[in-house]
């Protein structure tokens, strides 16, 4: 069975997340959670890490620079969430729907075939759901190379932070590829993708009507319904190319 034990995410001493987590890739949870919630800008504002053993979960002590932890006492928020919601406990719904940096456009980030192997080939990365058969992945798509990385949790947000953490802490710039993931493409998920940079988001399931709207607004690529070599774009396709491989002779 998989587990899941809480793990909180603490910002100079002062408990900012608690969440229901996979006990691994731990210091990479936290560093992406940091990033994709707008904690820090990027990831040496954080001087140090430390994961501590409790006996009722694990924490993740982040020690920011004194600059960044001046922007997040000034932010200051506590959230305490299960594994199927990214936004439980937030003070104001003004952090539901908070402004997001815009994505700029380009052409060719990805070809149809890249799209249709994605899944395929994320599912290819995921031993803990061999064993399991109860954990979300994502893992970060690059043209004409497949999946880099992946990262798996018992949250779809636990699992999408995971990768961002791993990607920002191996110096991947997640603006040269997409994400992928195993699970709808709620408006949460786009949140993350833009505020770490990343052009485009490719999920197994459905997204949501709310999720469309933020992503066109973002200039995020969304494909959904990502599965048996077939997809569908809901927002700026013009990242999506046919390559060689999609043509027929």
């Amino acid at each position: 069975m998989a587990e899941e034990t809480a793990i909180a995410i603490s910002f100079n001493g002062t408990t900012q997340a608690v969440m229901m987590a996979s006990p691994q890739d731990v210091e990479d949870f936290a560093y992406g959670f940091a990033l994709s919630e707008g904690f820090v800008a990027k990831i040496s504002d954080v001087e140090r890490i430390e994961v501590v053993e409790h006996p009722t979960g694990l924490e993740a002590q982040l020690w920011l620079n004194a600059q960044q932890a001046e922007v997040v006492n000034a932010r200051r928020r506590y959230m305490s969430g299960p594994v199927g919601c990214g936004l439980c406990g937030i003070d104001s719904l003004n952090e539901a729907l908070r402004a997001l940096p815009t994505i700029p456009q380009t052409r060719g980030l990805l070809t149809t075939f890249d799209v249709k192997q994605a899944t395929d080939q994320l599912r290819k990365q995921q031993p803990l759901h061999d064993q399991t058969r109860a954990v979300h992945a994502a893992g970060f798509l690059i043209a004409g190379k497949g999946i880099l990385m992946a990262r798996e949790d018992v949250g779809r947000h636990n699992a999408l932070d995971k990768l961002i953490g791993g990607l920002n802490r191996a110096g991947v710039d997640p603006a040269g590829g997409a994400f992928v993931i195993t699970s709808r493409a709620s408006v949460d998920m786009v949140q993350k993708t833009t505020m770490v940079g990343c052009p485009a988001l490719i999920a197994v399931s459905a997204p949501t009507a709310l999720a469309v709207d933020v992503a066109e607004a973002a200039g995020v690529t969304l494909i959904a319904f990502a599965r048996a070599q077939t997809f569908e774009i809901f927002s700026h396709p013009d990242r999506i190319e046919a390559g060689p491989k999609d043509v027929t002779r």
